[in-house]
């Protein structure tokens, strides 16, 4: 393992020299205590890697919960110029557009303790979890493709949700320029049965309350309050997305080689933005990105049916309503200012989250004085974070900030470590219940396989790029 090269730049921000073939310098936000844990699986190699991609602009970025991924890290953020630029899969991931949606209700922690084990044997019940499971829906390939193209406007069209939950969804729900013409028959096949679904791994449904609120004001812009039972939504775009990723990979190792980008590793291959190829990807991952879009809908909706029924209450009682969803892996053109010029750029968010601030236009309008919400999960045994975005992230991180808590061991070393440990009891005597679609799942997900999350947002908090909002604590998970 190398040692990393990092200079402190304040007490929340480390930067990686420019040197050798890198264009720009590499940030990372994180406390020095965090820097074990960041520098540990070399994930800081990889944003020095990135540094060295054609047209990317002021820094190779990477948030506090920084750790290995496929060519860029998880937890990376990267800019590129439009015109002399790239995109790249492996800089969102094969889970494209991953992300988290945060539901609150009007009902009190006392009011759903007594029930929660039926909440969340209602929610495991309606919601399908788990590696290859199957939606409730039998789709034609010709609504596939609507879904492709209308993102979650699909689902409400179609009876599941409500026309307000879309004004609270990053994009609004449905991100421009989506082509089916350019996905493969295999991975329309892989989604068709899908939508819907969980999934397996990290993603999971978890009902839990407010427990602490750090700023009244911006709690109450958001409708949050002391006690209120909330509900997080973890989830992407399932087979459909990681077919898309591993199909433009493919596309992709050619195209570096056609336009002579030299890669310090495969797995940054790419394309210029404004190539054939480059549109190609960003079109099919606009695909990708509304498929999630869609499904998270869809989960919201077969959540509200399952509140009601395990509290035998009526939807007027309960009132779920959208906080906000965001986006973790996902490119964007969006416009900034670099070096006092405007320009658009190709922004790689991968395991990061955006972080717009109060005024930005892309903020929906009732949270425009207030910055848009950013959400941050941690593990299933401890918190869960809300915050907003702030104009320093704007200037520094593209606004941009992190994403969840980050692992600090592969599923194969939790698996291991939690060999002949009851984890679900373990969780149970701390009042949180948990269902999950395997054993193998609980384990990999153990709260020890991550970092404390609330070191990931003090971090970014004291560095500017997010305010924290309210502390969430969990009562019921289902995993998938």
């Amino acid at each position: 393992m190398s040692e990393p090269k990092l200079r402190k730049v304040n007490d929340f921000l480390w930067e990686i020299p420019k040197e050798g073939k890198m264009r720009v310098p590499g940030r990372i936000y994180a406390s020095a205590e965090m820097l074990p844990d960041v520098t540990r699986d070399n994930a800081h190699e990889q944003v020095a890697n990135v540094a060295q991609l054609p047209g990317i602009v002021k820094f190779s970025l990477a948030m506090p919960d920084i750790h290995w991924g496929y060519g860029f890290p998880i937890g990376g953020v990267a800019a590129f110029d439009v015109e002399e630029g790239i995109i790249s899969p492996g800089g969102v991931g094969y889970d494209i557009n991953c992300g988290v949606r945060l539901l609150r209700t009007d009902l009190q922690r006392k009011a759903i303790e007594p029930k929660i084990k039926e909440v969340v044997a209602a929610l495991f019940r309606a919601i399908p979890s788990g590696v290859g499971s199957k939606g409730q829906l039998r789709l034609s390939a010709q609504e596939e493709k609507q879904v492709l193209v209308e993102g979650a406007h699909w689902a409400v069209k179609n009876g599941y949700g409500r026309p307000e939950d879309l004004d609270k969804i990053e994009e609004n729900g449905k991100m421009q320029g989506a082509d089916p013409s350019v996905i493969s028959a295999k991975a329309m096949e892989r989604g068709r049965p899908q939508l819907g679904t969980l999934g397996s791994g990290n993603h999971f449904v978890e009902v839990g309350y407010v427990e602490e609120v750090f700023d009244q004001r911006l709690a109450e812009a958001l409708g949050m309050f002391k006690d209120q039972v909330t509900i997080i939504v973890h989830t992407g775009s399932r087979g459909f997305g990681h077919q898309v990723c591993d199909d433009y990979i493919a596309v992709m190792m050619r195209a570096s080689q056609k336009y002579g980008i030299e890669l310090p590793d495969r797995q940054l291959c790419c394309a210029p933005v404004k190539s054939p190829e480059g549109q190609q990807y960003l079109a099919a991952m606009a695909c990708a990105v509304n498929f999630a879009f869609c499904n998270r809908q869809m989960i919201t909706h077969w959540t509200r049916e399952a509140f009601e029924k395990a509290m035998g209450m009526s939807p007027r009682d309960i009132n779920v309503q959208v906080v906000y969803e965001v986006a973790h892996n996902i490119a964007k053109l969006e416009r900034h200012r670099v070096n006092g010029k405007e320009m658009e750029l190709c922004v790689h968010r991968k395991g990061a989250t955006r972080a717009f601030p109060p005024g930005h236009p892309d903020v929906p309008e009732q949270y425009r004085a207030i910055g848009q919400p950013v959400l941050i999960p941690g593990d299933m045994g401890r918190y869960s974070y809300v915050l907003v975005g702030t104009q320093k992230a704007m200037e520094e991180t593209f606004g941009s900030t992190c994403h969840g808590a980050g692992r600090v061991m592969s599923r194969h070393q939790a698996i291991k470590s939690a060999r002949g440990r009851a984890l679900h009891r373990e969780l149970e005597d701390h009042g949180i219940f948990v269902m999950a679609s395997s054993r193998e799942t609980m384990a990999e997900e153990m709260p020890e396989a991550y970092k404390d999350v609330s070191q990931v947002v003090e971090a970014v908090h004291g560095a500017g790029i997010s305010i924290k909002v309210a502390k969430l604590r969990p009562m019921g998970v289902i995993k998938g």
